[in-house]
């Protein structure tokens, strides 16, 4: 009869060790590898974004200086170069560009805000729902149809508003006198807040919806009521979010060339507070109306406006990431 035996197992043996050890290495090592990959992919295409903006600079800086360096009697040969340099030229249309893009932001945010509220807070699931397709199609529209909006009805419903604004606050520089360049700047700062307002309110909504359910359901169970959880846990919450997307919103509206141009009317001039008189006009949109029949030093003169809204653009988005950094860093030490 034959006996069999059975070999303990040696001590210090995992029993739930894989059958197959090699298998365990190799997948480890595969991992690492492709950890390995993918952080040398996304180093690389953060190095490419920095080089690309860098070499737009540089492109910018080429081009644009013929014009910088050129003397008052070319710069005056120029037909439509109503300056004695490029910075004075530049100056006006560097402040059309902020009063349109700032007035478009005051008028949308607050009212993104309240739309991204009711949205994620109020409003029944069916129709949240509904209202959040509708501005994700908003956003998507053409500034092309904004401008024909724009041009073709706003302009003619809003003349009873300016008479007014005109005839009570004629003694803000704004509003002084029913003229062309406020009502200009004016319907194009509302297109411009139409048309940033879906963006700011889509951002919004995402960022309230992100709100910790315990603070919400901690903030109703010590007795507070609807808006004042909203008040003192979600918009908290939110806060950078918010500031996010209003700096997404002012990008677009610093850098919107058609809707602009199809409402404001270019060639008026007018002065505003200390600013001498210059064309009432956005950067883009002056460069849109200008460049086909620009050639030579004109050319580069309009790629030197270019080059202000560039910077314009550039410190708008860095003084948001520093607020943004600032709050993150305030709300972390409290």
């Amino acid at each position: 009869m034959a006996v069999t035996t059975s070999t303990p197992p040696q001590r210090g043996a995992d029993p739930q060790a894989p059958a197959d050890a090699g298998a365990a290495v190799r997948a480890a090592s595969t991992g690492r590898v492709a950890s390995r990959v993918f952080a040398g992919l996304s180093t690389g295409a953060g190095v490419l974004i920095l080089v690309t903006l860098a070499a737009v600079a540089v492109f910018l800086v080429m081009e644009a200086w013929p014009a910088l360096t050129a003397s008052s009697e070319d710069l005056e040969a120029i037909s439509w170069f109503n300056a004695s340099s490029v910075a004075a030229y530049v100056g006006p249309l560097v402040f059309g560009t902020l009063l349109a893009s700032v007035l478009a932001l005051l008028l949308a945010v607050p009212v993104s805000i309240g739309i991204a509220l009711f949205i994620s807070h109020y409003a029944p699931r069916r129709l949240a729902q509904g209202l959040g397709y509708l501005i994700d199609l908003l956003a998507a529209i053409p500034s092309v149809v904004y401008g024909l909006w724009g041009a073709l009805w706003l302009i003619g419903q809003l003349d009873p508003v300016f008479t007014w604004l005109s005839s009570t606050l004629g003694f803000v520089p704004l509003f002084e006198g029913y003229q062309a360049p406020a009502k200009n700047v004016l319907s194009a700062s509302v297109v411009l807040a139409v048309m940033i307002l879906p963006i700011i309110t889509a951002v919004s909504r995402e960022v309230f919806l992100q709100t910790p359910r315990l603070h919400e359901e901690a903030s109703l169970a010590l007795g507070a009521t609807r808006w004042e959880m909203v008040r003192m846990a979600v918009l908290p919450f939110g806060r950078s979010g918010v500031i996010s997307a209003a700096m997404l919103g002012l990008g677009r509206a610093l850098g919107e060339t058609m809707a602009v141009l199809m409402v404001i009317s270019p060639g008026f001039l007018y002065s505003f507070f200390l600013l001498k008189p210059g064309q009432h006009q956005t950067i883009a949109a002056n460069i849109a109306s200008k460049f086909p029949e620009s050639s030579g030093l004109s050319v580069s003169a309009l790629i030197a406006t270019g080059l202000a809204l560039f910077v314009v653009t550039f410190a708008v988005n860095f003084a948001a990431r520093w607020i943004i950094a600032r709050r993150a860093e305030f709300s972390g030490a409290n």
